[in-house]
């Protein structure tokens, strides 16, 4: 597997991206991910690929974006993250959560902690965070779909 920063070159790949209607309850399309992160210059959208297929798909987003989860000026946070509806239980949310914090240090200067807020309903996220080294300190936020708990994993 292998993460990339969005190109243009990729923008197909996103386009035939398939999420379902219940990972939409819980996390934003990454054609609407894709859109924000082009508007802000502190979100980048990230690509994992698998066999030359856009398997995951996700957000990272610094400064002002990460400010209502975290008080750390050198955290990043982890957001819009997905599997494609037609990859999910085969590892690849997983395989890509352990590639991030390398990821994150070769690409993003400074960063000592990845932040993410997952919707308190969505249990199968919080089991893979867990299992991925992301620490559940207690704290929690009201989000647009529900109560969030804000997990972090220290680089």
């Amino acid at each position: 597997m292998e993460l990339c920063i969005y190109v243009e070159q990729f923008k197909e790949a996103i386009e035939q991206y398939q999420i379902s209607e219940e990972q939409l309850k819980f996390t934003g399309s990454p054609m609407e991910g894709n859109r924000l992160a082009n508007e802000d210059p502190d979100r980048e959208a990230i690509l994992a690929f698998k066999d030359g297929k856009l398997v995951t798909y996700f957000n990272l987003h610094k400064n002002e974006g990460v400010k209502p989860y975290s008080t750390n000026p050198n955290a990043i946070l982890l957001r819009t993250f997905s599997t494609d509806f037609r990859y999910q239980g085969k590892g690849y949310a997983k395989q890509a959560l352990k590639l991030l914090p390398s990821f994150v240090k070769q690409h993003f200067n400074g960063i000592d902690e990845i932040v993410l807020a997952v919707n308190l309903q969505n249990q199968n996220a919080q089991n893979l965070y867990k299992k991925c080294g992301y620490v559940d300190e207690g704290e929690r936020r009201m989000g647009k779909k529900g109560e969030l708990i804000i997990m972090s994993y220290y680089l």
